[in-house]
């Protein structure tokens, strides 16, 4: 019987959190060197133990959804936040993809020969130990697990209080596949307290233990995280994606996608917040899409041309163009064609990933060439934005920053490369 009430007994937060990276540092030297195989055989046996292990996981996340309900939380919140059996499937088949990929480490990215005859190879190698901050959702304790183990990186896993015992159980899975391997129990560490102290103590990097900070959550989150990091960050601060709807657009396909990338999950971070449309479309296009939309539950606001052409819509504020919704709410404006979708974008987007609807192939181009956020769509829903929707097996999530990892962060962007140069006796005259 799991106790709601469950809480690690830490009391010197800063000591046991020391203890933790010095044993992730451990674990990542001993990774580094790990075969495929077993790294594999770990990843299939974790999967295995979820499946197994699915009762124990569904108990612990109802004390976690009941102790939400009872705060009063948001429905997005609670989606994010809940466990059934075929989101558990999904973890384990997620694991599953991963463990089937190819291994990073040790990958030669390139090679060359030097007129000297040096021959040089740059080739894949771990972080070293990745620190993974999250709320709610407690499927990333086995998506960020399986990717850094995949990658030969130690991870330090601190979930959100709300998720607390699903993250734990989740996690009880992870060791079993570690342990089934005689892979090191300390390649994937959970924090063992809800106290927010932890956290701090991994943002001053645990003595250097830590290499990389991947904050996975709200707004408040990745600001602390962001500003008070001392080591990098791979994150994204907010997900304000747009869809934009050119004149070429196919009416059907613009409804079917404007429908899914906002209302299929609309708390996630791949959500159309902000509808595009071409004024040359708008006499065709606007009101069909805004009816679907609105048929499906979802509050449209809009500028003064949209509110005219469609009664319901309720008036946009300078505020609904900067805003995250994460819920069943969208804010429309229309635009001049490709250049003043883009004009748009350029002010109020987060550099995430954005959308257009278009057959054509010159409107295409001239958005993708136009915008510089990290995940670019054409015809096709903005909840796409997503690792596993690229093949990479899950994500640890999306960086929107320029240095290193950018767009959906899997098992390639947990790796840096070294240089190896092989010769023959040559000196530097």
């Amino acid at each position: 019987m799991l106790d709601k009430n469950i809480q690690s007994d830490v009391t010197n937060i800063a000591e046991v959190m020391v203890q933790v990276g010095v044993r992730a540092k451990t674990a990542a030297k001993a990774l580094r060197s790990a075969s495929a195989e077993k790294k594999t055989a770990a990843l299939t046996a974790m999967a295995d133990a979820l499946w197994q292990n699915r009762q124990l996981i569904l108990d612990a996340n109802s004390i976690d959804m009941e102790t939400a309900q009872e705060t009063g939380v948001a429905p997005a919140f609670l989606d994010r936040l809940k466990l059934d059996e075929d989101r558990i499937q999904a973890m384990a088949d997620g694991l599953r993809v991963i463990a089937d990929m190819p291994d990073p480490v040790g990958a030669i990215i390139a090679e060359w020969e030097q007129p000297n005859g040096l021959k040089i190879e740059r080739v894949r190698t771990p972080l070293g130990v990745i620190g993974v901050i999250f709320e709610s959702r407690p499927n990333v304790t086995a998506d960020a697990g399986a990717l850094c183990l995949k990658s030969g990186n130690a991870v330090i896993l601190r979930g959100g209080s709300d998720s607390f015992h699903s993250s734990r159980a989740i996690h009880a899975s992870l060791v079993e596949g570690l342990e089934k391997t005689d892979l090191p129990v300390d390649a994937i560490q959970i924090v063992p307290t809800t106290d927010r102290a932890a956290v701090g103590e991994m943002l001053s990097g645990l003595n250097g233990a830590i290499d990389v900070i991947i904050p996975r959550g709200g707004k408040g989150l990745v600001e602390r995280v962001q500003t008070d990091a001392r080591v990098p960050v791979f994150a994204h601060l907010e997900g304000l994606c747009h869809l934009y709807v050119d004149k070429s657009a196919d009416l059907e396909m613009a409804i079917t996608i404007a429908v899914n990338a906002k209302m299929r999950r609309t708390g996630i971070c791949g959500s159309a917040e902000t509808l595009l449309m071409d004024r040359a479309a708008a006499d065709t296009h606007l009101v069909p899409i805004l009816k679907a939309l609105q048929n499906s539950g979802c509050e449209v606001r809009g500028d003064n041309e949209v509110q005219n052409a469609f009664s319901e819509t309720k008036p946009a504020t300078e505020g609904d163009w900067h805003t995250e919704y994460l819920d069943s709410i969208i804010s429309v404006k229309l635009v001049d064609g490709v250049a003043g979708a883009i004009g748009h974008i350029e002010k109020y987007s987060t550099n995430h990933t954005e959308s257009i609807i278009a057959s054509d192939e010159t409107a295409v181009d001239q958005f993708f060439d136009g915008i510089d956020s990290a995940i670019l769509l054409h015809n096709a829903s903005t909840q796409f934005a997503d690792g596993g929707e690229f093949g990479m097996g899950a994500e640890i999530g999306i960086a929107t920053g320029k240095m290193h990892a950018r767009g959906p962060v899997g098992v390639e962007q947990l790796t840096s490369f070294k240089y190896q140069v092989r010769g023959s006796g040559q000196t530097r005259p």
